[in-house]
This record gives C-alpha cells, sequence and structure tokens, in this order.
C-alpha cells in the first residue's frame, strides 16, 4: 500500500506524561522504595526493558517530588572503558561532601575519580568512600541516585554502585538504574532487586495512542497498531506525532509491517537524511561520541568543515536538544543514526573526534575513538591505548585496564608485542575477578607466549602459565587444577635467572596450589616442590628466600631439622610489607599449623584479615577467612570456626556472590550436618582437584565418629589419611588417630602415633602440641602413668587457645576417672568439659559428656551454657567489636557498612541483650551473653 510521507513535524508533547500510563505496579514499587529513603531506610532498584519501553520516563519519576536532593549519570559507550567515568559525573555536585567521609575511605574515592594521586586503590575500598558519600549527603534530605543507560555505564562505577546497594539499610539513599539485559548489567548489580517492564496493557496502549496523536484515530486501526507495537511507549508516540490520523488509519489496515524496532530506526535514519548531508554529519558525530560533550563535537565538527549552522539544523529537526550537553531524543535516535551510516563513515566521524580530543588534551577520548577509527592493525595507536590502560590502572580500574589493553593487543601487529598484551589484559582481567575474560585472552594468544619458539621472552611464557594456572582454581578445570602446581613450578623455571622476584612469587603460588590439592596434585611431588623452593630460595637474597626456605624444610628435612628454618621463616612472613602480607595466607597457616603454633597462626592470620579490610581487599580477605575457619578446627573453637564461616557468606554478599554456595564441608561435619553429606561434598571437591576440601572434611567426620563413640569408623577414615601422609596436615590428624586407635583394640598402632607426637612436641615446644601428645600417652598408658600423662596435658592446654582439645581432655580424664571409679573427681573434670565444649561450639561431643556424667549420678550444672540470646551473625560481630571498644566509624570499617547501619545493629543488640551501655554489653559478653 502506498502512503505519503510521514510528517516529520515536530508537536508539542501532550501534558500529562504517557509513557507513565499503566506502569501502576511499576509505580507502586518505585513509590515503595522513595517513600522507605525518605523515612530512613535505604534501598535499590534495576528497572530493564528493551528501547522505548519507558525505562526513562519511569526512572526520571524516582525524586522528582519534593524533598529528594538528586545525582543523575547516564551510561555511555564512549566512556564505557574509562574507569569510574559515570562516577565523576555522578559525584561532582557533592564534592564538599567529602570532608565526611573517613581518610582512608575518602582517599581511595578521591584517586578513583582523580582527584589525588596514590596508590592504586581497591574497587571494594572506592565502594566504601561512595558510601560514606552517600551517607553523608542524605542527612540534610534524601538522596536519589538515578542511572539511565547502565548497561553502557563503566564496569567500575557499577561495582562501586552495586556495593553501595547492597550495604544500604538504614540510610536516606534511593539508588535507581535503568537499562537493557546485556552485557552483564544483572550479574555485576547481583543483589539490586529488578524489575523488567513490557509493553503497556492494551487500554493503556490505546489510551497513549489517542493522547499524543493530533487527533482522532479510528478505534479498529488503533487496537491494531497498539497489538502491532507490543505496547512499546515510543513506538506509539513517534508513531502517534509522526503519522497524521489518516495515515494512521491506512497503517492499522495495512498488510505492510508497522514501523517498529528496526523499522522505526529506519524512519528515524530517513528523518536525518531529509535534513540534510551536513545535519547528518554533525549528528552521526554526536551518536558517534555519546557523551555530548559540546566543545569536543564542535571541534570535531570543525575538523569537517561544518560551523554552528549544522548544529542549529540537527537541533531543529527534533533528533537531538542542546542543553549543556547534547542529549538525542531517545537512545534509539541514536541507535539509528549511528547503525543506519556505513563503516567507513563511521570511521571519518571517530577519526575526526580523535583529532577534536587531541586538540583538547582528552588523552583517553583521543586514543578510545582513534581506536574506533582503525581498520586492521596500527602500532601507534596500540601505543596509546596501552598508555591509556596504565592509566586506568593507576586509578583503580583493574576491568578497564584489561578492557583497553585487550583492544591494544588487537591493533597490534602479530608478534611478541601482541601477547604480551594480551597476557598482561589476561592479568589484568584475572585481578578484577573476571576469569572469563581472561581465559579468552588467553585463547586468542598468538602461540608465541606458549610455546618454545625461537626469540620468544621466556619471562612471557612463565607469565601465562602463571595465568592459566589461576584460571584453574577460577574454573575447577580437574586436569588444570591438579596440575596447577606443576605448571607454576614450570614457570619458575622460565623465570630462573631472568626475573627473580617472579620466580620467588611463582613457587609460593605452587606452594599455595599444593596445600590446595594435596593428594590430587599431578605432575609433581612434594618433594619435587620443595627441592624447587630451596633453589628459588638462593634466587635473590630477601624475606621471601627466607620464607622459601622455611618452606622447603617443611617438605623435605626431618621434623626436628626443620622446626628452625621453619620458624625463621615465620618471622619472615610477619616482616612482609603490608601488600605482601595480605597474599601470604597459605604460608601463614601452613607454618603455624607445622610449628603447633596456634596462638601465632591465629594472630598472623586476624593481622592479615584486618589489613585486607583496611585495604578492601575483599578477594583476598575471602580467601584469608576461608583459611581461618579450617584453621580453627585444629587448635582452636568451632565457635570461632562457625563466625569465621559466616563472615566468608556476609564477603560474597558485599561482593555480590551467591552466599549459599559457601559451604565449608569440615564445618559442616563439626555442626551436625549428616555424615554423607559431608563426604560427598569432600568426594565431590577431591574429584575436581581440591584434595585439601577432600582431607579435611574426611577427617572432621572422623572427630564426629569420635564424639558419638564410633571409634571404629574413625579409625577406618583416619587410617589412609595417616599411612599417606601429606606435609603438615597429617600430624594434626595424630591425636584423633590415637584415640580410635586405642579405643577400638589397634594398641599398636595407637602407642606408634603418640611417639611422633612425643617427638613432635620436643622438637617445637609447643604447649598445644604438648597437651595433645599428652593425651595420647595417657590414651595408651595404665595406672597411675595415665593419669600423670591426664594431668600434664590439661596443665599444657591450659594457656593455649585450644580449647576444643582442652574440653576433650577433660572429657576423655572424667571418663577414666569414672572407670577408676572416683566419680566426685570425674563429675568436676565432666562439668568443666562440658562447659568447655559448649562455649566453644563442638556439640558433637556433648551428648558423649553428658552421658558420662549422668552415669556419675551427676546433672550438667545449670550455669553452663551457651550464650542466651538470639544475636544474628551481623550482630554478634557488631557485639564483639563494641564490646572491644571500637568506635561506630571503626566498626563500619571493618564491617563494610555504614556507621548508621553500626547504629542500628547496636540499638538491636543492646535490646536483646537488656543492656544500656557498652561496658554492660562488655560484661555480658564476657560472661557468656
Amino acid at each position: 500500500m502506498a502512503t505519503s510521507a510521514p510528517d516529520s513535524s515536530p508537536h508539542r508533547p501532550p501534558e500529562r506524561s504517557p509513557g507513565i500510563l499503566g506502569r501502576e505496579e511499576e509505580l507502586h514499587r518505585l513509590s515503595l522504595l522513595l517513600g522507605n529513603a525518605r523515612n530512613g531506610r535505604g534501598g535499590s532498584l534495576l528497572l530493564i526493558g528493551e528501547p522505548g519501553i519507558g525505562k526513562t520516563t519511569l526512572l526520571r519519576r524516582g525524586g522528582s517530588g519534593p524533598g529528594f536532593r538528586v545525582l543523575a549519570a547516564d551510561g555511555f559507550e564512549a566512556e564505557s572503558a574509562l574507569p569510574y567515568a559515570g562516577l565523576q559525573r555522578l559525584c561532582r555536585p557533592l564534592e564538599g561532601a567529602f570532608d565526611g567521609v573517613p581518610e582512608r575511605h575518602r582517599r581511595a574515592l578521591e584517586i578513583a575519580l582523580g582527584l589525588a594521586d596514590g596508590p592504586a586503590p581497591d574497587r571494594y575500598l572506592v565502594g566504601l568512600g561512595l558510601l560514606g558519600l552517600f551517607a553523608g549527603a542524605a542527612t540534610a534530605s534524601p538522596l536519589v541516585c538515578r542511572v539511565d543507560d547502565a548497561h553502557l555505564m563503566d564496569p567500575e562505577t557499577l561495582d562501586a554502585l552495586a556495593f553501595v546497594a547492597r550495604r544500604l539499610l538504614v540510610e536516606p539513599v534511593a539508588l535507581l538504574f535503568a537499562g537493557r539485559d546485556e552485557a552483564g548489567l544483572v550479574e555485576r548489580l547481583s543483589g539490586v532487586p529488578e524489575l523488567t517492564l513490557s509493553g503497556l496493557e492494551p487500554e493503556a496502549a490505546l489510551e497513549l495512542l489517542a493522547a499524543t496523536a493530533v487527533g482522532p484515530v479510528d478505534p479498529a486501526a488503533a487496537a491494531q497498531i497498539a497489538h502491532a507495537t507490543g505496547g512499546n511507549p515510543l513506538a506509539l508516540i513517534d508513531l502517534a506525532t509522526a503519522f497524521s490520523p489518516a495515515m494512521l488509519a491506512e497503517l492499522g489496515v495495512s498488510s505492510e509491517p508497522v514501523p517498529i524496532g528496526r523499522r522505526l530506526e529506519s524512519h528515524y535514519a530517513s528523518t536525518v537524511r531529509a535534513a540534510g548531508a551536513e545535519v547528518a554529519t554533525w549528528v552521526l558525530l554526536a551518536a558517534a561520541d555519546a557523551t555530548g560533550d559540546v566543545d569536543l563535537l564542535a571541534a570535531a565538527a570543525a575538523v569537517h568543515g561544518l560551523g554552528a549552522e549544522a548544529l542549529d539544523g540537527a537541533e531543529a529537526s527534533g533528533l537531538i536538544e542542546v542543553r549543556g550537553v547534547v542529549r538525542f531524543r531517545h537512545p534509539l535516535v541514536r541507535s539509528a543514526v549511528y547503525n543506519a551510516a556505513g563503516g567507513p563513515a563511521r570511521r571519518r566521524a571517530h577519526a575526526a573526534l580523535a583529532v577534536a580530543a587531541e586538540e583538547l588534551g582528552l588523552v583517553e577520548r583521543e586514543a578510545w575513538h582513534a581506536a574506533r577509527a582503525t581498520v586492521g592493525t596500527d602500532a601507534g595507536v596500540a601505543d596509546r591505548l596501552e598508555q591509556v590502560a596504565d592509566l586506568a590502572g593507576r586509578r583503580g580500574g583493574v576491568l578497564s585496564r584489561a578492557t583497553t589493553l585487550a583492544r591494544a593487543a588487537d591493533l597490534t601487529p602479530d608478534g611478541p608485542v601482541r601477547d604480551a598484551r594480551r597476557v598482561g589484559a589476561a592479568e589484568a582481567a584475572l585481578g578484577a575477578g573476571a576469569a572469563h575474560l581472561a581465559a579468552r585472552l588467553l585463547d586468542h594468544l598468538d602461540g608465541h607466549a606458549e610455546t618454545g619458539t625461537a626469540g620468544v621472552d621466556p619471562v612471557l611464557r612463565g607469565r601465562t602459565l602463571q595465568v592459566r594456572a589461576a584460571l584453574s582454581l577460577f574454573n575447577a578445570d580437574p586436569v588444570a587444577l591438579s596440575s596447577a602446581p606443576a605448571t607454576l613450578v614450570a614457570a619458575a623455571d622460565l623465570f630462573r635467572g631472568r626475573a627473580p622476584d617472579l620466580e620467588q612469587r611463582a613457587l609460593l603460588r605452587a606452594f599455595d596450589t599444593l596445600a590446595v590439592t594435596e593428594r590430587a596434585a599431578r605432575g609433581v611431588t612434594p618433594s619435587g616442590v620443595g627441592r624447587r623452593l630451596a633453589e628459588g630460595a638462593d634466587a635473590a637474597d630477601g624475606p621471601l628466600a627466607e620464607v622459601l626456605r622455611g618452606l622447603a624444610a617443611l617438605i623435605e628435612l626431618p621434623y626436628a631439622d626443620a622446626v628452625g628454618p621453619a620458624r625463621v621463616a615465620f618471622g619472615a612472613l610477619l616482616a612482609l610489607p603490608d601488600e605482601q602480607y595480605l597474599e601470604m595466607g597459605v604460608p601463614l597457616a601452613a607454618l603455624g599449623a607445622f610449628l603447633w603454633d596456634e596462638a601465632g597462626r591465629s594472630a598472623a592470620l586476624g593481622r592479615a584479615a584486618a589489613l585486607a579490610r583496611d585495604a578492601g581487599a575483599l578477594q583476598a580477605l575471602d580467601a584469608l577467612l576461608w583459611i581461618m575457619s579450617l584453621a580453627e578446627l585444629s587448635g582452636g573453637t568451632v565457635t570461632r570456626a562457625v563466625a569465621f564461616t559466616e563472615a566468608v557468606r556476609e564477603v560474597r554478599r558485599t561482593i555480590g556472590y551467591g552466599a549459599e554456595n559457601v559451604i565449608n564441608a569440615a564445618v559442616m561435619a563439626w555442626t551436625g550436618s549428616p555424615r554423607d553429606v559431608v563426604l560427598a561434598i569432600g568426594e565431590g571437591a577431591a574429584a575436581i582437584g581440591f584434595g585439601g576440601v577432600g582431607s579435611a572434611a574426611v577427617a572432621a567426620v572422623a572427630a564426629r565418629d569420635l564424639a558419638d563413640g564410633g571409634y571404629r569408623d574413625a579409625f577406618d577414615r583416619l587410617r589412609p589419611l595417616i599411612e599417606d601422609p601429606f606435609l603438615q596436615v597429617t600430624p594434626l590428624q595424630l591425636p584423633d588417630y590415637v584415640e580410635a586407635a586405642a579405643r577400638c583394640g589397634h594398641l599398636a598402632e595407637a602407642r606408634a602415633a603418640a611417639a611422633r607426637l612425643a617427638a613432635l612436641a620436643s622438637a617445637n615446644q609447643s604447649s598445644w602440641c604438648r597437651g595433645v601428645a599428652e593425651r595420647a600417652a595417657a590414651l595408651v598408658a595404665d595406672g597411675a602413668e595415665a593419669e600423670k600423662h591426664f594431668l600434664a596435658s590439661e596443665e599444657a592446654l591450659a594457656s593455649t587457645e585450644a580449647e576444643v582439645d582442652l574440653g576433650r581432655t577433660l572429657l576423655v580424664h572424667g571418663e577414666w576417672l569414672r572407670r577408676a571409679r572416683r566419680r566426685a573427681e570425674a563429675g568436676r573434670r565432666l562439668q568443666e568439659a562440658i562447659r568447655i565444649l559448649e562455649r566453644s561450639g563442638a556439640d558433637t561431643f556433648l551428648p558423649r559428656a553428658r552421658a558420662e556424667l549422668e552415669a556419675c549420678g551427676l546433672r550438667p550444672d545449670p550455669r553452663a551454657g551457651g550464650p542466651g540470646h538470639d544475636l544474628t551473625p551481623r550482630e554478634q560481630s557488631v557485639a564483639e567489636q563494641a564490646a572491644a571498644g571500637r568506635t561506630n566509624a571503626e566498626i563500619a570499617a571493618n564491617l563494610y557498612l555504614s556507621p548508621n547501619t553500626v547504629d542500628y545493629h547496636l540499638r538491636k543488640v543492646f535490646q536483646k541483650l537488656g543492656v544500656t551501655s557498652r561496658r554492660q554489653l562488655a560484661d555480658r559478653l564476657a560472661a557468656g551473653g
């Protein structure tokens, strides 16, 4: 059907906001969010939908009422690789509020925003700074932060905003995002509630069409158009304003498709062409840059010989408006303009923008546009992009550095330089947690970096192997993970004699992955790793050399000979600079366990965790807390192990990961989970290469067997682990092995293991080791000799942090005393055992202890028991820190909260515990709740 040309003259929009029609449910969600913010309860919302669906209209209702302070920023493709570009625009109105942010957080935020120089901040520390800034800015009036086209926002800005969104609780702050479900938007804003927008209902669509058209529309045609557009508000508005009522009537009954989607884009492109070549060129420049920078666009237009009249014509077309910046009437218009231009025209536009950006000193923008203007490779542009990537890294934009360096690699001619840039980009991607991007970059290597091709830098090959080994942990690839220690040793070999610092660090990572894989490691033996550690220690002097020597001794030397070097290595770790110390969780835990120094291990890991919190290094903190939770099960308390596991969950919620995926099999065994479930988890982990998880699960279930009196089961589980020993782990399992063997009739095995423990205690002089060695000796002795060892065990363990071990010594001593018919003495021991086991969270041993006490004719002391409150894990953490004398601001920094949220939790703690001061709180917690 032939129709006349659509009427492209602009019409005055209706007085109502037609895009809101039929949005009752969405408006309710929005009103609820804003009402909560007004009442001091923060929140967030992500509006998802296709172009024209009404996201922007609904978004701009957020905070449009009186009493709100509104911040707004749009995502731009041209800035999507510039770290914190969106945050710079968003925070510009708040520069006067920076003074209220804690100094460390403020400094991180200022560096990220380019307001100060300094070491690149961790992205989560930037998020803390932003949380403090928003909370401070909202003290006078509720704050609404609106982000449109969030799918085009740079990832660092989205990460910081998502961090804030997940921490809002009692701050009068609302975060509103709108965007398309692409570019990983939903995943990056994990934890932010989503609201998917669809087309209008038929009645609302008809009402919108009637309200927007210049005259009455035939009802049947209107219904057909509403159906054909799927209720898309933008399509309805544009059809009503671009077509006369008569044309709409013809369109409604035509067999030709209604111009929506790509056809609507075609309509916009026709409008641009009709405006003339100069206007089309100017509008294309605006579409190619998308930041709306008037000065930049004017300079780029001048490169094309265009003057102000071209801008006037573009504005007169109704497609753009100029209000400080250039904006398209809708993102779909920009998309139509850009996509309708051919590749050569787009590249000319980007080339002009690159020239203009260089004239204006916009280094990052120049490189970005120059890259878009390039076909094939261009070494000069690639060099400039690499400089931009380095700038991004210095501001903490690790992911932006990765993506920019990857683009620089694409523009680099084939050869080692291209591979070096791709490897560098993969390293940066790993640092940002983007394992999928790192893997893709390695898959696109030209081959030089992974083969022994003549002339290829061995250091680059070693770096490639390091990335591959790290990826195996992210991807849980059984073959790659089991081979990771061997892969890292191979990387160290490539660094040998060329990069001693990299060699030593690769060897430390080899030890880390060996601790993860344990008996599942393939391609290298522990002894092979030990020998290589010793060689690496000689590569360069310094603290890391001492650490490597100590770890080599742990693996290679007889125990008595290894204690000295291990102790020196532990001290060398403690002396490392903070930024290195953060990465040493595995060596700290391994050496602490090897030396049976539970207090030193706990303090060292606690210091590392505190440093990670201070630096906002949440990924490092996640790993450290996991290590601490496992360490507490040997030489600590189950209570602290559970608390550290819960802290891991909290960190992962903060990062945006699913906390339900935090499954610590060993802790599960100690807290009553079914044996078959725990063992299945352990077996599954071991099957994909996490051998340490598997052996820890088996050992924990064996402890559970001992608690239940299943001595034969415990012996059968532990025997394979004892007969195939693994470094510092197996000696920690000897005390349980002795108890299981002694109680099920394997006295020879029990005595041999007890003798080994005694030798260890003699060499390390550890009170913890001596305590469990004396208990083992008591279990294989008779009469007065046994009692002497029991008493020695109690005395040794009383001065340690190994509370569960002390409780278990009192338990088995009490059992021995009852069998010796010394019931009164047995009762005292058992009462104390129950008190300590309850306090330390070792509930699995309580039925055995209580049954033994009842056999003495006694009942548990009613004063014994766990805490008499129902504090949540978060409240417990806040209470403990407040009781320790920390201020709300200090607690907020440690727990990644705002001071307002800390105050909220503290008030709930006071109410639950019936206290009115921090001193009373400290007394109540010290008394056990």
